[in-house]
């Protein structure tokens, strides 16, 4: 088990239900809980289904450098690099955002 957090914005109500079937809604687009990997794999499932035009980023505690990994999904200047084993986050130019999955791992 695990500490994962989802944060979304401009996402379709339907996701956000399904996420707080998993997950308590601590603010408006913030959830977090505390679930198994399978678990995890199958919200980042529904959301990949279920974001549309908006934006999520989920975020769980892991045995790694930095204690947590994260990935993100949707239209967003934050993109998910890796440099050195570290995961840390680079911004795009606001002109070159690009729709769609920006992390799949």
């Amino acid at each position: 088990m695990s500490m994962l957090v989802v944060v979304t914005e401009n996402v379709p109500p339907r996701l956000r239900g399904r996420l707080a079937i998993w997950l308590l809604e601590i603010r408006a687009g913030v959830y977090v809980g505390n679930i198994s990997k399978r678990i995890r794999e199958m919200i980042w499932e529904q959301i990949a289904a279920l974001t549309e035009t908006g934006n999520v980023a989920m975020a769980w505690s892991t045995n790694n450098e930095s204690g947590f990994d994260f990935q993100t999904y949707g239209e967003n200047r934050r993109i998910p690099i890796d440099y050195d084993g570290l995961r840390l986050v680079s911004f795009m130019p606001p002109d070159q955002v690009e729709v769609g999955k920006n992390d799949a791992l």
